[in-house]
């Protein structure tokens, strides 16, 4: 599947069990525009209608949309819906990529030396932490100083992919990265902090992206874990190739099977739907995610 015509729904409904008086809400539920991603029409419903609504872009290019209810609601229900072109990612020549030495000394602060946006992916982040456990861990994928950033990166997603055992709802979006290290198992979320944790520690740079799976793949291809649900996945710093998206939750490259919506530090810049509200009372939570081929592309 070389290149794949994509619509994605993805719904979000909040029920209240005591009315909601005044919300404010921040959604990432828009694809942004990528080297290998086109994106189409794009339409994001809102019920109630929200008060004010602003869209614009963050700090890392990201779309996101921001919008208030100040009318009383006991319900909230948030419909993303888009249509999108991902072509598949060239063949990845990872012994072409650079001794993964010669990156992390790239990033480290030298007085004079010109910014590098990637530097902003090297560091501690809220959900993410830099830790001895983790660098010796990802050590044995980057023995020797010659083993290129890509080489590597390969080495330690497949390593997470078979030291980690997928299990929905076993963890939180709260869970600790070491934590999940600990328990070696978890969601999507948690292999991407851990292969990020991993680099960082490394010295390297890592980001988060989160977006989607094909739901029903093409005929004799394989169906890949998180589909139905929001996904997410590593997007690694690799000088002469750029940077190159892998998915621990799969062992797989990004290919034309992944719709993109952000990169951020950790799931906490990007999370898709978040705010604060007044009132509410307890709520209840139904996601529904669907990604299909678009016959009308």
């Amino acid at each position: 599947m070389s290149e794949g015509r994509l619509e994605v729904v993805h719904e979000t409904r909040y029920r209240y069990t005591e009315r909601v008086d005044v919300a404010h809400h921040i959604a990432y539920l828009s694809p942004r525009a990528t080297t290998h991603q086109q994106v189409g029409a794009t339409e994001l419903t809102i019920e109630p209608a929200p008060t004010q609504r602003i869209g614009g872009q963050d700090c890392f290019g990201n779309i996101r949309t921001l919008f208030a209810l100040y009318a009383p609601h006991d319900a909230l229900r948030v419909v993303a819906r888009s249509r999108v072109r991902v072509a598949a990612a060239a063949p990845l020549d990872a012994a072409a990529s650079v001794p993964w030495t010669e990156v992390r000394q790239a990033l480290q602060y030298a007085a004079g030396r010109p910014y590098d946006p990637a530097s902003e992916f090297v560091f501690d982040s809220p959900f993410v932490q830099r830790h001895v456990q983790l660098r010796g861990y990802a050590a044995p994928s980057f023995a020797g100083d010659a083993v290129t950033v890509a080489s590597g990166a390969l080495d330690l997603m497949a390593r997470i992919h078979a030291d980690f055992r997928y299990r929905p709802q076993s963890t939180e979006v709260s869970t600790p990265v070491l934590e999940v290290f600990r328990l070696r198992h978890g969601v999507c979320q948690d292999f991407a902090h851990v292969m990020i944790g991993a680099l960082r520690s490394l010295g390297l740079a890592a980001r988060y992206v989160s977006g989607y799976l094909l739901t029903r793949p093409p005929d004799g291809a394989p169906r890949l874990i998180g589909a139905d649900a929001s996904h997410a996945w590593v997007s690694v710093h690799c000088p002469k190739l750029g940077w190159i998206d892998l998915d621990p939750t799969n062992d797989v490259v990004v290919g034309s099977g992944h719709v993109t919506l952000a990169y951020g530090r950790d799931y906490g810049d990007i999370t898709p739907l978040r705010g604060v509200i007044r009132g509410g009372g307890a709520h209840t939570l139904a996601v529904a995610v669907s990604v299909m081929p678009d016959d009308e592309g």
